[in-house]
């Protein structure tokens, strides 16, 4: 827990925060003069230099977090701690996706990237971090995870090959390291491992809400936003698609929304009233308009599977030393 309340206002920590979503989250709380922001961020230079290029003046403070290190989310909660804040909010929003590496790369621990950094990272973040959420200085704390449709196969981008699919959990449970790259120990795809990633989130989510909500009375959540085809996400995607993807979900699907917008629904999510929901998974009807009606969203059968959820726990709370 937290050793030294010594900022009054309630503060919320953003990973991913120097860039698209995540930076437009922590414009719009800091800039709302009732949070502060902890931009949780590998590279500090990076991300103190996006909040002055978004207009952040004060409400912030930038500190080290690389997902992809156990060992650097543990010194993240043990330098928060010791900044003396009240946790009042922890958006899990960083994400890493690597569409076109042949060869899985690791993390510190050597775990798949994706996978250790979207899930296993956030997992470990999360955990540590119950019971500075706990005793929050706010009566309603909030854990946001970020999702994607890409986790639903009835959805389009869940639909298209490969698919998500997280078998019998076969390589967490081998220790998923070494030629164990996937979390249903097939051969390594790095889109797979993505959506498989994000299908760990939400069954994280449900777990967390299952486990924590009566007795740590903290609302959680998840929530797809909208198509931010123009993401840094996908720089690490052929050209091609770059240029391609934000006109095909503006004009075809229409599903695209601003950065800006986007960054306005997990602010919402993460901090208002409206949203003190728990175990919901957040979606926006008609997400390209800007009165698009937020409403519970169905998620995918694999994403509602309790006993999956359970073993991903199990699984995942060994991987990551808990």
């Amino acid at each position: 827990m937290l050793k030294d309340m010594k900022h009054q206002k309630p503060t919320v920590v953003i990973t991913g925060a120097s860039s698209g979503i995540g930076l437009q989250a922590a414009k719009v709380l800091s800039e709302s003069g009732r949070w502060h922001v902890v931009m949780a961020c590998r590279d500090l230079a990076k991300a103190q230099n996006a909040a002055q290029s978004v207009g952040m003046r004060d409400a912030y403070t930038v500190m080290h977090l690389d997902l992809a290190s156990l060992t650097s989310v543990h010194k993240f909660v043990h330098d928060l701690r010791e900044g003396g804040w009240s946790l009042d909010s922890l958006v899990c929003n960083a994400a890493v996706y690597t569409p076109t590496s042949r060869e899985p790369r690791r993390t510190a621990e050597g775990f798949e990237l994706s996978v250790g950094t979207n899930h296993l990272g956030h997992f470990l973040l999360c955990n540590l971090l119950l019971e500075d959420l706990k005793h929050a200085s706010s009566p309603d704390p909030r854990l946001v995870i970020l999702g994607t449709v890409t986790h639903n196969p009835k959805e389009l981008g869940g639909s298209i090959p490969p698919r998500p699919d997280l078998g019998d959990l076969q390589g967490l449970a081998a220790g998923f390291k070494e030629t164990h790259t996937m979390i249903d120990d097939g051969k390594f795809n790095p889109v797979k491992a993505y959506k498989d990633s994000k299908v760990c989130n939400l069954l994280t989510m449900k777990e967390l809400h299952k486990r924590y909500h009566r007795s740590h009375g903290i609302t959680f959540s998840s929530l797809y936003p909208g198509c931010v085809a123009t993401s840094a996400l996908f720089r690490e995607s052929p050209r091609l698609f770059q240029v391609l993807f934000p006109v095909f979900q503006k004009y075809v699907t229409g599903g695209f929304v601003s950065e800006e917008q986007a960054g306005r629904r997990v602010a919402q999510v993460a901090t208002t009233p409206e949203f003190n929901r728990s175990g919901v998974y957040w979606s926006w009807g008609k997400r390209q308009k800007k009165n698009g009606e937020p409403f519970a969203e169905e998620v995918s059968a694999e994403a509602s599977d309790d006993d999956k959820a359970k073993r991903l726990w199990e699984l995942s709370a060994k991987l990551v030393g808990l």
